[in-house]
């Protein structure tokens, strides 16, 4: 799922930096890039680990197989059609509400395999729990919402297409409603055994997810200038919440990792803060959408995709039966490509659409397909780790 968004990403960035802007490009790619990325592939991340850390971690039941593969295949194939009827547009009057059917079925299997689950006294109170059963519950109310968006333009209008004001508050919402927070929570349930940490400031970490609620509704009323400045209060508090910047009490868990861990997971916190500083500068000075991209791009590229490309090697390979990391120099370089990628395409954004400097259209699509090579890097180091045999396995060779 991490593939097509990516790829489509790529093309419409070349396509726009050709045209020397986005007037010609086609609104249903867009929304079908952003959607195959926020859902497809983070959404499926979140998903696939909320499954594991929720029930098998929390919980002495049997882990609810059949429900997480019925779960992925309605989820995979509700995405996948969503993507197919923005670019293909083959019966996407049908296959629009087919997709956010799909997806809220899915959803909802994951739903109720966690509240089975559910400890009843052990941990229900800790605040990484409190976090991911926040984005969790955004999760469901954004879900709800593509859902009525979309059986609405199947209905009623002439292209698979959201306006431009709807699909950006459910970007904004999805990106800072459900992945920012559960981003915060996982963070503060691993950071500190992964990382070395000190353990999160709880109360603190629960008022930035509620100042990141309240920046929010600031957007849906229409005031962005507060949205901007609550939203970098609830970035900041949750950096100083996490001690994401503050030196490590003790040596970072690095077995079968690469060494700069923790330098990775600094870093996306910065592309975090560069976010709402841009933000704000955008509500102020931007005329094209160069800075509000850029904005968005830091977010959810350097800091969600940053995030996923850095825990992603530490997390998945133990769940899925203790493998070991293929590559530690793939995970490396999937991570520095991504961050170079990013950085060149948060600069040139705001120069190429503000017409500051022509030259900056030329960045854009080497930016593009820097990070693609990181994406594809990225994939191939976790495709090779979960085909080596597990460790169970492993010891039953190395017995005979």
């Amino acid at each position: 799922m991490l593939l097509p968004g990516t790829f489509l990403g790529v093309w419409n960035l070349i396509s726009i930096s050709q045209a020397n802007g986005p007037g010609s490009l086609s609104q249903a790619w867009l929304q079908a890039h952003g959607q195959a990325q926020v859902f497809g592939w983070i959404g499926s991340f979140i998903l696939g680990v909320g499954f594991y850390s929720l029930t098998k971690m929390q919980s002495t039941l049997d882990f609810p197989t059949r429900d997480a593969w019925m779960s992925w295949a309605l989820w995979t194939t509700g995405v996948g059609l969503r993507w197919i009827a923005g670019v293909v547009l083959w019966r996407w009057r049908i296959l629009l509400p087919l997709s956010a059917l799909l997806e809220l079925a899915g959803y909802g299997l994951f739903l109720s395999a966690v509240r089975r689950h559910r400890p009843k006294k052990e941990g229900a109170g800790e605040v990484w729990l409190r976090l991911v059963a926040a984005g969790s519950s955004c999760f469901l109310v954004v879900l709800l919402a593509n859902c009525v968006a979309v059986f609405y333009v199947a209905l009623y209008t002439g292209a698979p297409i959201l306006s431009h004001v709807l699909d950006q508050e459910l970007v904004l919402l999805a990106v800072w409603g459900i992945i920012v927070p559960t981003i915060w929570g996982f963070n503060a349930r691993w950071l500190p055994i992964f990382g070395g940490l000190q353990q999160p400031n709880g109360k603190l970490l629960l008022a930035a997810y509620l100042i990141s609620v309240a920046g929010l509704i600031a957007v849906f009323l229409n005031q962005l200038g507060v949205a901007a400045a609550l939203l970098l209060v609830a970035g900041l508090m949750s950096v100083e919440g996490l001690h994401a910047w503050s030196r490590a009490i003790q040596p970072p868990k690095l077995l079968n990792i690469h060494p700069t861990f923790v330098t990775f997971v600094r870093l996306a916190y910065v592309w975090l803060i560069v976010s709402c500083l841009l933000f704000a500068l955008a509500v102020t000075s931007d005329q094209d959408g160069g800075i509000w991209g850029a904005s968005r791009h830091a977010l959810t590229v350097g800091f969600v995709a940053g995030m996923v490309f850095v825990i992603g090697p530490r997390v998945l390979p133990a769940f899925c039966g203790m493998r070991i990391l293929w590559s530690k120099g793939l995970m490396f370089w999937a991570l520095l490509l991504l961050h170079v990628g990013c950085a060149l395409r948060v600069m040139a954004e705001p120069l190429a659409y503000e017409n500051d400097l022509a030259m900056a259209w030329h960045v854009l699509p080497v930016s593009a397909v820097i990070e693609l090579t990181a994406v594809s890097l990225f994939a191939l180091n976790i495709g090779v780790t979960l085909l080596q045999p597990a460790a169970h396995l492993r010891k039953q060779r190395t017995a005979t």
